[in-house]
């Protein structure tokens, strides 16, 4: 979301380093969605994760997709890198992020500990 924010400052004053920022930013939102995505594999693989919520994983799927295309967008020369596909993308998955939030950030059920398990 902050990516439309530094694109829409680059498409409004065209300084190089707002083109920078996005692309900053788009990695760094990668990289956390890469650790969100290991944790939820551990926490498969150690039983604690409740059944996954497909439209959920499925919308935050095409978010992280859609941003590694951003990036590469973003790695274009000069005002190409941003104007129009880059801004268009950030904007999209801003949407989609917004979606995923009012849905409740989360992509697995809550697990229910069995009976006579203690908690």
């Amino acid at each position: 979301m902050a990516a439309l924010f530094t694109d829409s400052m680059y498409f409004s004053n065209a300084l190089m380093q707002w083109a920078n920022f996005s692309a900053w930013l788009i990695t760094g939102g990668l990289v956390l969605a890469l650790i969100a995505a290991l944790v939820l594999v551990l926490d498969f693989v150690l039983g604690r994760a409740g059944p996954i919520s497909w439209p959920d994983f499925a919308l935050l799927a095409v978010v992280a997709i859609l941003s590694i295309v951003n990036v590469f967008i973003h790695t274009r020369d000069g005002w190409r890198s941003v104007v129009p596909s880059g801004i268009t993308v950030s904007a999209i998955v801003a949407i989609l992020l917004l979606v995923a939030g009012l849905r409740g950030w989360c992509v697995t059920g809550l697990k229910m500990p069995a009976q006579g398990d203690i908690a």
